[in-house]
């Protein structure tokens, strides 16, 4: 029985330890977190982990390339559409249009993996107004 405690005692510390030394692999700017609204009045909630639009959807964030702007993200199952599938966000710091702080473009929102999604061709940042695929980047301002 003393065997059995001393291997489970050992099992706990060890597990603990490997949970304090984990970080996140990639810790989102402070700029980029927090509670935002768009240009069409949706509300938006990004963590290092998550990307929320209001109710309408979830996206898991998978990882953060910060030389080249973008995320890409797991659709959430709960999504309506391209359940499960993967995102790549392209961005851009707005720093002369306050209040609004960065623009985001959903550059591909139904790639088969995270792979795919990374490598798909980035979104035009040089024009807002339709680098998106056609359409405008979605800017977003801090919500008090």
């Amino acid at each position: 029985m003393k065997k059995w405690y001393s291997l489970l005692l050992l099992l706990i510390a060890f597990s603990s330890c490997a949970l304090q030394k984990q970080k996140p692999k990639n810790t989102l700017p402070q700029w980029m977190k927090g509670s935002f609204t768009d240009d069409y009045s949706i509300h938006y909630t990004i963590t290092d982990a998550a990307f929320r639009m209001d109710s309408i959807a979830l996206y898991h964030i998978i990882s953060w390339n910060e030389k080249e702007k973008y995320l890409v993200v797991k659709n959430d199952q709960s999504n309506r559409s391209e359940k499960g599938l993967y995102t790549r966000i392209d961005y851009e710091i707005l720093p002369d249009m306050q209040p609004f702080e960065w623009a985001f473009c959903f550059t591909v929102y139904d790639a088969a993996n995270p792979s795919i999604a990374s490598q798909h061709p980035p979104a035009n940042r040089s024009i807002l107004k339709n680098g998106c695929n056609g359409f405008p980047f979605t800017r977003l301002k801090r919500r008090l």
